[in-house]
């Protein structure tokens, strides 16, 4: 499997842990929204979006809408009973007459902020399901207080016991060897079937000879009618119709602001794709799209990363709204335009090199609007289409989020990380020089030209990796990346203005893959998210193999362990090995090498290291996972009804975005 291209891997906490030496604006934007459990809510800024036409601006709010309205359609992908159990907390929420600094009463709304957060009852990274602090009793009490006409049509015993029974749908996505992986997990795009009944299935009707393969199982939930497997279209008049309706509607408003016929043209392909469901439609919509390089405003809307299935084939639904930041833009456009040197000088075997590095098109983006998987927690990179072969023939869009990148990066300041981590005073102060450009050249390189790189061999499957295929994949860009972060090709570019700046990406990625990333999973537990499983590989990789030659220690000081570098050119050479390995393992569809460099070094967790970072953290001012609450943008209209201006504003907190988007964009039937 290879789907999962586009989440650069950096989320917030490897992203923006670490404090960079960018000034805080005093006094002007409060970014910090919230925080609760495991999880800190943040606000982002949309700059210059007064500078756009009001032609763009339209089309920017109806695309929001757009996005707003498919909502539901992720809450119940991630799980059957999702839906349900948000409606129900939330009218005990709203109709809750009880003191408010109850024990039970607190915890029950720090559980209700949490699958809020995760859209579900189940850990947005993690994927194990929260357990409720608060009790069934508690529950029941006030549920029985509520109207009968406010209650969910599912059986509450039903909903009482995927709450609260641990054993009851404990995980949303397993990714544990040996086991059915899609009867082990509880989302909800496979009902009725085994693991070995949809990899046969899939097996005979696909054809690997064909050059431009649909993207099998893309925008389809798989169930079992008379003994065979069969798939249920995302589409209308198929499932989830009352909101892809909604979307279309919006989709063909939004239309009607088009930059020019090339942006109209694929909105108008969208909305096909959503009324046929067919696959063929979503890659012509794709074609289209790529193409469209002239508009400043752009979006995804649809069915796209396959993480959240177990088999990595079925699409979560998501939308970004976002204009171009052009200033920033020249820096991936200057990656771009050398994309066919970076491809030629890679250091992997020429059989898997493109001989021809067709449409890479790389821009620095603004968000104007984060949905469905993308919110609250967000990528701060993609890189689409996900599908090889227009990859191949006709190129591929990438896009660095930098207005997110800079919250993450303004409400990190004063966390006392680089104190706790870093090993020394010397690289602090290389972190706090050079980390900001270098995350977000990682984030360029990884996005622009990572995942376009290199190229399966001819009849090679591209689901051949199966369930370890994101972790490789993600692996693979991140890889191309860090190799090239180092090369003087940069410094020749002007991206960089030192040949030693790179080493504050090295030592923030393998502190990371080593070590603080463990703060996010519960102790005794393995790592299984594949963009974890992709950053502890790397690390653990590299030092492992540069282990005789001391390229990288962890170092006992004060009880305290340390992650120290010595030898960085040494520690690119090993960056540039292990890229040659993936590259061939994808390019050959190589399972058993992918299952084994997975398994033996981006899985298991040493408990005693693990426990050391968690007790370290515990004093620090750090939650381990970062996402955003939305603007709030509105139509402003003249006495006649025309619109004369589209306005955004900042000032909608956490709980409230929440309860309003349960109220206006809620479609699916409970």
């Amino acid at each position: 499997m290879q789907k999962s291209l586009t989440c650069a891997g950096l989320t917030a906490l490897l992203a923006m842990s670490i404090s960079s030496c960018t000034t805080k604006e005093p006094g002007q934007f409060d970014y910090i929204v919230d925080n609760f459990a495991d999880i800190q809510v943040l606000r982002y800024k949309v700059p210059e979006f007064d500078s756009l036409s009001l032609q763009q601006k339209q089309l920017v709010y109806h695309l929001t809408e757009a996005a707003l309205s498919g909502r539901d359609i992720l809450w119940d992908q991630n799980g059957k009973y999702n839906l349900a159990i948000r409606d129900l907390l939330e009218q005990v929420y709203k109709n809750y007459d009880g003191a408010k600094d109850n024990a039970d009463y607190l915890a029950f709304e720090t559980y209700l902020k949490q699958i809020w957060f995760a859209n579900g009852i189940h850990h947005h990274y993690s994927m194990d399901k929260f357990q409720p602090k608060f009790s069934r009793e508690f529950l029941e009490t006030e549920v029985a207080k509520l109207p009968k006409e406010n209650l969910p049509k599912t059986d509450l015993l039903v909903l009482y016991d995927v709450i609260f029974n641990p054993e009851t749908m404990p995980k949303k996505v397993n990714q544990s060897e040996g086991q059915d992986l899609i009867l082990t997990s509880a989302s909800n795009i496979y009902e009725g079937v085994t693991q070995p009944e949809v990899e046969a299935y899939y097996a005979s009707i696909k054809d690997t000879t064909v050059t431009n393969p649909v993207s099998y199982g893309l925008n389809t939930k798989k169930i079992k009618v008379d003994g065979k497997v069969v798939e249920q279209p995302y589409k209308i008049g198929g499932l989830y119709t009352e909101a892809i309706e909604r979307i279309v509607s919006h989709l063909k408003a939004a239309s009607e602001f088009a930059e020019n016929p090339e942006q109209k043209a694929h909105i108008e392909k969208l909305i096909e794709y959503y009324t046929t469901g067919s696959l063929k439609n979503f890659d012509e919509y794709s074609i289209l799209w790529v193409k469209d390089t002239d508009s400043q405003v752009d979006f995804i809307n649809g069915f796209i990363e396959s993480y959240d299935d177990p088999l990595g084939m079925t699409g979560s639904w998501e939308s970004i709204v976002n204009f171009k930041n052009r200033p920033a833009s020249r820096r991936t456009e200057t990656i771009s335009a050398e994309a066919q040197w970076f491809e030629n000088n890679s250091p992997v075997d020429s059989r898997f090199k493109k001989e021809t590095v067709k449409g890479v098109t790389a821009k620095v983006i603004t968000a104007a609007i984060l949905a469905g998987d993308a919110y609250p927690a967000t990528p701060i990179g993609i890189n689409l289409p996900n599908a090889n072969w227009i990859r191949a023939t006709h190129g591929s869009k990438s896009v660095t989020l930098e207005n997110i990148t800079q919250a993450y990066d303004e409400a990190s300041h004063g966390s006392g990380f680089n104190e706790e981590f870093v090993i020394d005073k010397e690289t602090s102060d290389l972190l706090d020089k050079y980390l900001f450009i270098t995350d977000n050249l990682h984030t360029d390189l990884h996005e622009c030209l990572g995942h376009g790189s290199g190229k399966l061999l001819p009849g090679v499957d591209p689901d051949a990796l199966k369930a370890y295929g994101s972790t490789l994949e993600e692996a693979r860009a991140d890889l191309f990346a860090l190799y090239y972060l180092a090369d003087p090709k940069l410094i020749e570019l002007g991206l960089l203005d030192s040949p030693d700046a790179y080493k504050a990406e090295y030592y923030k990625y393998i502190l990371n893959g080593l070590m603080t990333q463990l703060m996010r999973i519960e102790p005794g537990k393995d790592v299984e998210e594949a963009h974890m499983r992709n950053r502890k590989l790397i690390a653990e990789w590299c030092f492992q193999k540069g282990s005789d030659e001391k390229v990288i220690e962890l170092v006992k000081r004060d009880g305290k362990t340390y992650v120290r570098i010595n030898d960085y050119p040494r520690l690119r050479e090993l960056f540039g090995e292990l890229l040659a390995e993936v590259q061939r393992i994808k390019s050959e569809g190589d399972y058993e090498a992918g299952r084994k460099l997975v398994e033996t070094y981006g899985v298991r967790v040493d408990p005693e290291v693990h426990a050391e970072v968690l007790k370290r953290y515990e004093h620090l001012n750090i939650a381990p996972y970062k996402g955003f609450v939305n603007p709030v943008y509105e139509l402003v209209k003249d006495s006649d009804g025309n619109v004369t201006d589209v306005t955004v504003r900042y000032d909608e907190d956490y709980v409230p975005q929440m309860l309003r988007y349960s109220k206006d964009y809620s479609s699916l039937p409970r």
